[in-house]
This record gives structure tokens, sequence and C-alpha cells, in this order.
């Protein structure tokens, strides 16, 4: 019998049975968004809020993608003041009468190069930017950039510019390539953001991709007591259907509580030390997490406080403190630990709503503005530098804003094509684009070629596409035995593509649809190369 008592809802046949009719007008994503379960909350991890995205299962396939990247996205909440960040020195005159009272003075200047400067509180990055670790993209924003707080995080998360959108880019990518994402978690979180929960940049076409966990230290005592609920005896009734999917939500919890309190002590304590402040305790345990092996791909950590109206200039230098201190520690750290190039695996970008006005206001702060530089760190920048045009300070809107002089969701999909390996057609699709977006000049590349197995041996694989048609171009520069399987999204294999020798620089072009000899539905695959000397994989879209 069902325990009614439990919810009212609840019918009963004569027999006092359930009513199973109760199944076709419920289902378990309807019931978890009524309850508000879905996007859930946080976990605490050394006293940080940590909230987990939890798709559903890599496949065998997918772990084995080429790509160990890692991108931790520093947000700089409030609308960041890209003017007193990256000072344009080529243009000091127009700046300085802009910003008679919150200039920044030469005598505060740290010099990046003939043109631009950055001020003495972030003398942290010095070193960074000497070491060819840094990289600044000008003028990063939008057409008719919205001016409020909710709405530039919005677009910055949803890449809509057209209509309200409740959807984020990175959780329209995982929506796209991890279906069924609740039930069938993966051993680890593809990412995590901490201390700043519910940003819409994991959130899904149905479901949203991060969920609450409790207290890591009060979750280790139920998993060393084995104190996970059971669901033995559940019938199938509405309530214990209910029932039984809370349970697996929670014992999900759990797990994944398990594998990131395991990362998190798996690695040793950084020698040096944190600034004990938000920003570098959240560094501190992203740091811990990667070192760790917890396998997790995406990080977005928040500094807030950059909606600088008045009294900027003390405020200001002691945010761009912060910063830096953690962002140069967090390299140091992860170059400190031998086991692995860790810092090399790791690219940290910055993003605001919004930038700041570019004349200051009457309360000495600035008032919401637009365009803003993107700051980039990690040695895979392979230089520091500027990127793109920096905005015309001579020529402001009605408004006495500048105007974008690079897309930001041109930024984003650089750093999902070239960092994190995404197929440039599915990154033109979550990124709402029809037609490809062009990588900028960032130093780094994830074209699938000139990745080394064996002394004197590279293999190139690119995927392309072509009236409707889907294909992978192979190239060896050594003849070997190879095999290429692909794979569906839930690590079944589905075909063999190609099973023989390939002769040394003989381009081995593979019609994927043709080749299957089996139905292949639209969406995201991945293939696996086999070789005398080693394996390669990516993903590839079949449309």
């Amino acid at each position: 019998m069902c325990e009614t008592n439990h919810n009212k809802n609840i019918k009963l046949d004569k027999d006092g049975n359930c009513n199973n009719e109760e199944h076709v007008q419920w289902n378990r994503r309807s019931f978890l968004q009524a309850m508000g379960l879905v996007g859930g909350g946080s976990m605490m991890l050394a006293n940080t809020p940590l909230s987990v995205s939890r798709p559903s299962p890599l496949s065998i396939a997918l772990s084995q993608t080429e790509s160990d990247n890692i991108l931790v996205i520093c947000r700089l909440q409030g609308g960041n003041d890209g003017f007193n960040t990256i000072i344009p020195v080529y243009d000091y005159d127009i700046y300085a009468n802009a910003r008679p009272l919150i200039k920044i003075p030469p005598s505060e200047f740290i010099t990046l190069d003939d043109e631009f400067a950055m001020p003495k509180p972030m003398n942290k990055l010095e070193s960074v930017w000497g070491e060819g670790q840094m990289k600044v993209v000008h003028g990063v924003g939008y057409e008719d950039s919205s001016l409020s707080h909710f709405k530039g995080s919005d677009i910055y998360a949803n890449t809509n510019l057209v209509e309200d959108d409740r959807t984020g880019f990175m959780g329209r990518y995982f929506g796209e390539i991890y279906p069924d994402y609740f039930f069938n978690p993966p051993a680890s979180p593809p990412s995590i953001q901490i201390g700043s929960i519910g940003n819409l940049i994991f959130k899904g076409p149905e479901s949203d991709y991060s969920f609450a966990v409790s207290d890591p230290r009060r979750l280790q005592q139920i998993i060393e007591n084995e104190t996970f609920y059971n669901l033995d005896g559940l019938g199938e009734c509405t309530y214990d259907d209910r029932l039984r999917f809370l349970r697996e939500a929670t014992n999900t919890t759990f797990n994944y509580a398990e594998v990131i309190s395991a990362a998190f002590d798996n690695s040793p304590e950084y020698a040096g030390t944190y600034q004990d402040d938000s920003l570098g305790r959240q560094f501190r345990i992203i740091s811990r997490l990667i070192r760790g092996g917890l396998g997790t791909k995406v990080f977005l950590v928040t500094l807030g406080g950059f909606d600088t109206h008045n009294n900027q200039t003390q405020r200001h230098q002691q945010l761009l403190t912060s910063f830096s201190e953690a962002v140069s520690t967090f390299y140091k750290d992860l170059a400190a630990d031998q086991s692995d190039d860790w810092d090399g695996k790791v690219l940290t970008m910055t993003m605001s709503e919004f930038g700041r006005r570019f004349t200051e206001n009457g309360s000495l702060g600035t008032d919401h503005g637009t365009a803003a530089p993107t700051m980039f760190f990690g040695p895979a920048l392979n230089g520091s530098g500027f990127v793109g045009d920096h905005p015309d300070l001579s020529s402001l809107t009605r408004g006495g804003n500048v105007t974008n002089t690079t897309d930001f969701r041109q930024v984003y999909a650089t750093v999902m094509k070239d960092w994190l390996c995404i197929d440039e057609t599915l990154v033109g699709k979550v990124l709402l684009e029809g037609s490809p977006l062009e990588s900028l000049e960032l130093g780094f590349n994830c074209s699938g070629s000139s990745i080394p197995q064996g002394e004197g041996e590279t293999l190139t694989h690119i995927p392309t596409y072509s009236d409707n048609q889907t294909y992978l171009n192979i190239v060896s520069t050594q003849t070997t035995h190879i095999d290429v399987a692909l794979y569906n999204i839930i690590g079944q294999k589905v075909a063999t593509l190609a099973n023989d020798m390939l002769v040394e620089g003989v381009d081995l072009v593979i019609n994927v649809k043709e080749t299957a000899q089996t139905r292949l539905s639209t969406g995201p695959y991945v293939y696996q190369i086999q070789t005398n000397n080693g394996n390669y994989s990516k993903s590839i879209l079949i449309s």
C-alpha cells in the first residue's frame, strides 16, 4: 500500500492500492522543477560554498579524448573598470581629462609595453607578464550593451542578444553531448562553480547542471558510515517512484561529495601562502582539486564588489590586489607540483557583465559602461601581449561610452574550439551563431594536429563537414597500422571506420556515415584512433 500520508495527491484504487494512472500526468523532470531541486545549491569545502555541475556519464571514448586542458573562468562581478585595470598610456591625456580625480598617475604604472600599463596594486602579475603568461583582449563586449547587472550577466551567460534566454552557453553544450544527465552521473563532475551559485552559464535547455550537496565533512561521515538511502522495497506507485528518485539524487550527491573530498585530500597543501580572502580561498580549493586528479574540465570562481559608483580608487585597488594575488599564487601552486604539468594544462580567463563608463561621475566613481578587456593567464598562451584593437577614446557614444571592438562570443568560441577542443559546428550551435566565429590569436590551438605519440611520429586527424556529410581526414608521417572506431555519447561502439595500414604521407579520407554501414542518428559522437604507438580521440558531429 502507498504511504499516502506523505502526499495528499496520491490516489488509491478501490482496493487501497496506488493508482498507476498518476504516472501519465507526472514525470521526474517536472517533479524536480516543481520541488525546486533542479539547479540545487552548494557544498562547503574548506569553508567555501561550492556547487557541482553534473551531466551524465562520460563514456569511455569521451574520457579518452586527447585534451587534458582545464578552463578557469574568473568572474569579476559588478562590472570591472577596464580603463583603470589596463591603462591606455598611448592616449593618457584623453584618459586623464576624462578621469581627473580617479585616474592612475604615471608614478603608479607597471609598464606592459609602450602603449599600456597596469596599476601597482596588480604588481603580483608583473612577473606573470614577464614570463609570457598573460594576454589581454581589448574592447570585449557587444552592440547596444545592456547596462543592467542582471541583464548583462544573463547575456554574458546565455549569449542571446535577441531575446530572453534562461540557458547558458556551457549548459547548452553539456545538453548537446550528455543526455539523461541526472540518472547516470559521471564519475567526476565536468564543471564546478564556487562563490557564484545560480549563474546561467551551466543551465541547459531542460535542466540546470548544478545541484546541491552539503558540507563535505558531514558527508564524509555519512559516506564512512555507509548511510546511503536504501532503494530496496520501493513499489511502482507515484509516491514510491518520487521517493526513489529523490533517494537516487541524494545518493548521487553523496558520491560526488566523496570524489571531490577524495581529490582535495589527495593533493598536498601548497607550501606557499594564498591570501586569506574569498578569491584566494577559491583558487586554493581549485588547485587542490586539479592536482588531486578530480578530472573536472571547467571551473568558475567569483570576486564581487566591482560596482564602483563611488569611492572607486581605494575599493578598486583592493579588488585588483586580491585578484592579482590569487592568480599569481594559483599558478605558482600549480607549477610547484612536479607530479604533472598542471600549470601548462590550466587556462584562466576573466569575465564581467560590462565595463565602466569612460568618464568619471561626481562621486569619485564610474557608472555602468560597455566594453572592457578580457584577461587570460597561463603558460599555454606562449607569450604575453595584446589582442584586437583598443576602443577609440575620442569617439564616445551619446551616453559617454566606448564602442566594443571584440565580440565576447568570439572570445568564448576561441576558448571552446582551441582550448577545450570542442567541434567548431557544435560551438556555433551552442553560441547561437549560424556561422563559425573566427578564432582570436591567443597562442594555442586544438586542430587535432601535431600530437606526437612516438619518436618521429605525428598524426593529423581533422573532422570536416560538407554537403550534409561528415568526413574524417587522417594523415601520418610514419607508416602504421590504424584502427578507427566510432562511439556514441554513452560509450557504445557503433562502427569500425578503418582497420588497415596507413602509409606515410597518404591522406585517408573517411565518409563517416557511408563507412559506418549502420544508421547514425544526428548528433555528437566520438572517434578513437589506435596506432602502433598511441591513441587519439576527438568529438565529431553527424548531421
